[in-house]
């Protein structure tokens, strides 16, 4: 291995080890929100029934409206089977709506898997990280993503669809090269190694308005 290729490896271990701290720090705050939320679940009840031996029925009914909007903050919006894959979905789900992207996601995982859970959850954080970062190029009433995920035969299919700003992207030497910084190259580099250590399939396309990936990994 040439001293280029110990490097880039270097820098994409580095880079991904710190991708990854930022996952798990961000599945953390969901389930801290979700924890926080069921320690003040008694207050919440006795604040409604003083309402109601009030018979403020108005106020009963905005205090109710608060509560579902704060719920639907916290609440798991996947459930796929797989707890990592739940755990890496929701956390970027929420990212993405907190940043006002509309997320379309329909995750089915029914096995058990053999990719990794580190593996699992570099592909699937770097590609919503990636769409994220698209998307906000765009006004937002036009931001999206779209994820699929379902086994199919014997492999795991993965397909992510962001809306872009960019016009449809060329190709070079087979690949499509990132203009959004080093990191961004690092975390498409990692997608590929993952993919090409299971013996899997990666196809990217790329539209006027919108780019794909999806990727198949043997199970």
């Amino acid at each position: 291995m040439s001293l280029f290729s110990k490097w880039v490896d270097k820098r994409i271990a580095a880079y991904q080890n710190d991708l990854i701290k930022t996952h798990y720090s961000e599945v953390e705050n969901m389930y801290n929100q979700m924890r926080g939320w069921r320690h003040d679940y008694r207050n919440h009840i006795q604040a409604m029934k003083s309402y109601a031996a009030q018979n403020d029925v108005e106020a009963l009914r905005r205090y109710l409206d608060e509560l579902d909007t704060d719920l639907k903050t916290v609440d798991t919006a996947i459930k796929t089977g797989n707890r990592m894959a739940d755990a890496i979905l929701n956390s970027k789900i929420s990212l993405a709506r907190a940043k006002h992207i509309t997320v379309i996601a329909d995750a089915n995982i029914p096995v058990a898997l053999k990719v990794s859970e580190l593996d699992l959850c570099a592909v699937i954080g770097n590609l919503f990280d990636n769409a994220i970062e698209a998307s906000l190029a765009l006004p937002e009433e036009q931001r999206f993503i779209r994820i699929y995920m379902d086994m199919k035969n014997t492999q795991l299919y993965i397909s992510v669809t962001n809306a872009t700003a960019a016009k449809k992207r060329q190709k070079q030497n087979g690949r499509f090269h990132t203009t959004k910084g080093e990191g961004h190259g690092f975390g498409l580099m990692r997608i590929d190694n993952i993919v090409e250590r299971y013996g899997g399939y990666l196809s990217r396309n790329s539209e006027d308005g919108a780019f794909t990936t999806e990727l198949l990994l043997p199970q």
